[in-house]
């Protein structure tokens, strides 16, 4: 075990604080909890922000967004039973999403163990199938080696939530021990044979493709990745919510798979003779419910720091295990000489794409009923005005269509969704991206139902001084749900229907700016006066966009 030279005697909650500290959190998001307050009595004075949040589950999913965003694990802190549960949900997101998180969840006494005491539950069964790590601290002295294990867990391989078990006597505890330095993760690396098999595959191509996605990813090592492509003119996919990691406009950028891509994008995929799939695996959602790139004939270089490979469906030709930043470091100075060649192959994909993504002409758009707008006329509006580092989230529904078509992923990192299909994500994403880079435009697109599962996280925003913007679509309908009933079901609308309040009302009501959209005539002024508000006042702005329910997409 390697330890600084740092020794401290205090309880275990302390040094739970005192070894954040070390592994270099700066902020955690938190609801309290009487079972874990020697924690928060370790954060009193320290050099980490605790963020009080209203709900365990946006205090979670808010975390999960910090681990998106910056890679390293975000930290959340709820109390046992009823809040671990609440906070569940982001557990699975990170789960299925391969987040880095660390989610501090306060216990019962050691002693009322299976006594069916208050708020009692096994948290190794209720997390066991959905963390990389259920870790329940039972000896105080191992208090900081807990929170080094639990990071480590997070970062390492393919990353993941990791929950640590608190028993609020245990945290009470003295500590004596020596603080555990953050253990060191390996990025992997690629061999002298592995690159010259990259190398003669891509040389020996005639339609190669680049499909990249998933975490460990770096500014740095998406600025490589992209130049590499675009220097030998290899068309890029990305995978489905995580199209920042070549920019929106890049000539080699032909798409983002999973629902609403082009056809194009598809065709791509599918026909391409080699595949080198960055980070990312073809699952489920973007290969089409494992239709597309199914052959066991397909040539597919896989480079990922999972040695398991979950989720991976189709043909593997080869596995190199290492993360993209070993992999970016690796092929950065790899010419081939072929770009003029596979012009023509990339070209129909980049101008679909191209196509796609080109903000409407609304007058082409269909006529809505009186009252309502386009979101289509409030998000050209703000596209026109979003500076080049901008940072978006967005959770699941129709509402997404408009956040992943239109609005640019310039860099990296830049866009905050979720690959899972998990609601009321949107704000407290939001949240966590205008805490930790308020120099940089945070926007949230929510739905109406979407936005209100999370949507008292707007008094987190205001209480510190998180400036986002939030455009909520009112179409008074789970959209996407309502569209599979008219599938499956026409005309039988059964348990589908929402009947909201003014959002615009709701924001003022807690101290921010709000505007309602009623035609396309008001985008423009509530866009500009929103963005006023975010960007000179720094307070949170919500555009209640009321839009037509019979127009459900762009």
């Amino acid at each position: 075990m390697r330890s600084n030279t740092l020794e401290t005697k205090t309880h275990a909650g302390q040094a739970i604080v005192d070894s954040l500290a070390l592994h270099g959190v700066n902020r955690v998001f938190a609801v309290p909890g009487e079972s874990y307050l020697a924690v928060l009595d370790g954060l009193h004075g320290a050099d980490i922000e605790t963020i009080v949040c209203r709900q365990e589950g946006g205090a979670a999913y808010m975390a999960e967004a910090h681990g998106k965003f910056t890679g390293e694990p975000g930290v959340a802190m709820v109390t046992r039973g009823p809040g671990a549960a609440n906070a569940f949900v982001a557990i699975h997101a990170a789960w299925q999403d391969a987040t880095p998180m660390v989610l501090f969840v306060g216990l019962i006494p050691v002693a009322d163990r299976e006594r069916e005491s208050f708020q009692e539950f096994d948290p190794k069964a209720w997390f066991g199938t959905q963390a990389k790590r259920v870790l329940v601290l039972d000896e105080a002295s191992r208090a900081s080696e807990v929170v080094a294990e639990a990071f480590f867990a997070a970062k390492s391989g393919r990353p993941g939530p990791v929950i640590v078990g608190l028993p609020e006597d245990v945290i009470t505890h003295e500590f004596t021990a020596e603080l555990h330095l953050p253990i060191t993760v390996a990025e992997g690396a690629v061999s002298a044979a592995e690159l010259e098999m990259v190398r003669a595959a891509l040389a020996g191509a005639e339609k190669p493709a680049i499909f990249v996605g998933g975490q460990r990813w770096t500014p740095d090592a998406a600025a490589a990745i992209t130049s590499f492509a675009e220097a030998n003119g290899i068309p890029v996919i990305q995978d489905w919510r995580a199209s920042d990691r070549i920019p929106f406009d890049s000539e080699v950028f032909v798409g983002a798979l999973g629902y609403g891509r082009t056809a194009e994008t598809a065709r791509i995929f599918a026909e391409a003779d080699v595949l080198l799939a960055i980070g990312a695996v073809p699952t489920d959602v973007p290969t089409d419910g494992y239709t597309l790139r199914q052959s066991p004939d397909a040539a597919n270089l896989v480079v990922n720091i999972d040695s398991s490979l979950r989720g991976r469906s189709g043909a593997v030709t080869a596995h190199i295990l290492a993360s993209p930043v070993a992999f970016a470091g690796a092929v950065k100075d790899l010419r081939f000489g072929k770009a003029a060649q596979w012009d023509s192959w990339r070209a129909a994909g980049r101008a679909a794409q191209a196509a796609f993504s080109a903000l409407p002409d609304l007058s082409s758009l269909p006529a809505t009923r009186v009252g309502t707008g386009h979101m289509s006329a409030v998000v050209s509006e703000l596209v026109r005005r979003l500076p080049q580092d901008a940072v978006y989230s967005f959770g699941a529904g129709n509402h997404c269509a408009w956040a992943q078509r239109y609005l640019p992923t310039n860099v990296f990192p830049s866009q905050l969704s979720m690959r899972n299909g998990s609601m009321g994500y949107s704000v407290p994403a939001a949240v966590a991206a205008a805490l930790q880079s308020p120099e940089r435009l945070a926007v949230a697109v929510a739905g109406d139902g979407e936005f209100l599962m999370n949507g008292q996280e707007f008094a987190t925003a205001v209480q510190y001084g998180a400036a986002m913007l939030i455009i909520v679509m009112d179409n008074g309908q789970y959209g996407t749900i309502r569209d599979h009933q008219e599938h499956h079901f026409p005309g039988r609308v059964s348990g589908t229907q929402l009947a909201n309040p003014d959002f615009a009302a709701f924001a003022r009501a807690f101290g921010g700016h709000g505007e309602t959209v009623t035609s396309d005539e008001q985008a423009a002024i509530a866009v500009e006066r929103s963005l006023k508000a975010v960007l000179d006042q720094r307070i949170p702005a919500i555009i209640h966009v009321i839009t037509d329910p019979a127009i459900a997409l762009p």
